[in-house]
């Protein structure tokens, strides 16, 4: 079998994400690179036309196209994965390789191709529903203008959580992602850490997610425990983590 390896147009890997994404049936961290054009594609192709691809991006997204993030391959033409995948590291010239663990085809190669693994945060889905009530406090969309003790406008959430008519805490759901996933996110202040407000605020921010007609996703970085916890608390689960490693020599 022929086979080839070149650097391509984002139209030209098109009609594989669907194939990739329904395969991943999960929230792709860095799925809004692509339309946003911080990506370089790579495209696989035999003599019966494309077969899978590559995408590359900065560590920090504006950078030098210097971290492979993305990878698919139709499953006939696995049994070749770790020599496509060899080959695109060598085209691309990619120094680093990032991976959500629970994409399990990539990881695999992840694993055999990456040194100095670093995992930098957790990914969450779904679990449970739960039931939190907070005495005299009240989860509603906010109102304009409407911001909490020492944050600005521009911190300041779609939803939040009032005491005592002043908000408390605040949180939103993020919709660049890949449909129909969503990913959460809340901020609590200071002086009502600690008391369940984040758990309660993200059962809600759940609820009102669902009925946006978009499912909840969630992460955190690795090191943060408070949130971590809270996530856990308000029904979600650890689904894997995201990793980057270096290129193996």
């Amino acid at each position: 079998m022929n086979w080839s390896i070149r650097k391509a147009s984002l139209q030209d890997i098109l009609p594989l994400r669907p194939l990739f994404l329904q395969e991943n049936n999960f929230q792709i961290r860095y799925n809004a690179r692509h339309e946003r054009g911080w990506t370089d594609s790579y495209l696989i192709s035999t003599d019966g036309g494309a077969i899978g691809y590559g995408a590359v991006a900065g560590k920090n997204d504006h950078g030098d196209r210097d971290s492979l993030f993305e990878f698919y391959l139709m499953p006939p033409f696995r049994y070749l994965a770790t020599e496509f995948f060899a080959e695109l590291l060598r085209v691309s010239g990619v120094t680093e390789i990032t991976c959500q663990t629970n994409d399990l085809f990539y990881s695999s190669l992840f694993y055999r191709f990456a040194k100095n693994i670093r995992a930098e945060a957790f990914l969450f889905s779904d679990q449970h529903t739960t039931h939190f009530r907070q005495e005299n406090r009240v989860f509603r969309k906010r109102e304009a203008g409407e911001v909490m003790d020492r944050y600005e406008e521009n911190q300041m959430g779609g939803y939040v959580v009032v005491e005592d008519g002043k908000p408390i805490a605040t949180g939103d759901f993020y919709l660049h992602y890949n449909p129909p996933f969503a990913d959460l996110w809340m901020e609590v202040t200071e002086s009502h850490r600690r008391k369940g407000i984040g758990s309660f605020l993200l059962q809600e921010l759940k609820t009102a997610c669902y009925l946006a007609g978009r499912i909840p996703a969630a992460r955190c970085n690795i090191d943060n425990e408070a949130s971590k916890a809270s996530l856990l608390k308000a029904g979600l689960q650890v689904a894997g983590c995201l990793v980057s490693g270096d290129v193996t020599g």
